[in-house]
């Protein structure tokens, strides 16, 4: 299938590894420019290599840039050009008892989950608006509705990432634009398989021991029963910023496994 992206220009925020990089990597190999972004010189030059040796589009391009600091959100929004594409990716997490959670991890959360993809839509929304045309895209999380008790923080920034996805989509009303979420479930992203491999070695088990005790106690109603790779859920994001899914706007758009019941 023939996404007409061709044309088209996309930045996706923390893209050096995971379901950025991935996302990154299905865009560029379907003709678009594509623009990603890390926290380090390195891992932004060896992930722009990669795509384009994997990919063998050349219009692959890197921005370094900490989204916990809002001079780095700053310096990399006046280094991006105009853009057809925003996918608001980057975004932290960390199991930890709701007890245990002090203020500066629920104000952190917030700033890096939620604030970064509000800074960023909210320079490229307008232009989007005044070309008639364009796709933003904030990777929520069925935690987002499912709030996780091991890291409520977590699961309040994925909530307020719909409801800021929701009210933005509003705003387009009558436009070509459009805003929607993307809700993966358990994805085996490097985080996720290093923590995987950790719990291994902890416990002198194999990784497919851990994955099968995570989603018989932690994740039962899972219907897959298996973490979802970066690639099923880069593939979702790729149609849904593509022009042939103008008929989507506002959407909350699941890709978890079946964790969440309700039908609509």
């Amino acid at each position: 299938m023939d996404l007409q992206l061709n044309n088209k220009t996309a930045f996706i925020s923390g893209s050096t590894a995971g379901i950025g990089l991935a996302t990154a990597k299905r865009l560029a190999a379907e003709g678009a420019t594509v623009i990603i972004n890390g926290r380090t010189q390195q891992s932004v030059d060896q992930a722009v290599k990669q795509l384009q040796s994997e990919t063998g589009n050349p219009n692959v391009s890197g921005i370094v840039a900490d989204f916990s600091s809002v001079e780095d959100i700053s310096k990399l929004i006046a280094q991006l050009p105009d853009i057809d594409i925003l996918v608001n990716n980057t975004g932290i997490f960390e199991p930890k008892p709701f007890a245990e959670i002090p203020d500066e991890d629920w104000f952190r959360f917030f700033d890096i989950n939620v604030m970064s993809g509000v800074r960023l839509s909210r320079h490229f929304f307008p232009k989007m608006v005044a070309r008639n045309w364009g796709r933003i895209i904030f990777i929520s999380s069925e935690s987002g509705i499912m709030i996780p008790d091991e890291m409520i923080h977590y699961g309040m920034t994925k909530s307020a990432q719909l409801a800021v996805s929701s009210g933005l989509a509003q705003l387009t009303k009558g436009t070509n634009v459009t805003v929607n979420s993307i809700l993966p479930g358990p994805t085996k992203s490097r985080g996720v398989g290093q923590f995987l491999e950790d719990l291994a070695a902890a416990d002198s088990k194999s990784v497919a021991e851990v994955e099968a005790d995570f989603f018989s106690k932690m994740r039962p109603g899972s219907l897959i029963q298996r973490f979802a790779s970066v690639e099923e859920i880069a593939n979702t994001v790729a149609y849904y910023v593509s022009p042939l899914a103008s008929a989507t706007n506002g959407a909350a758009i699941r890709v978890e496994g079946g964790l969440v019941r309700s039908i609509v």
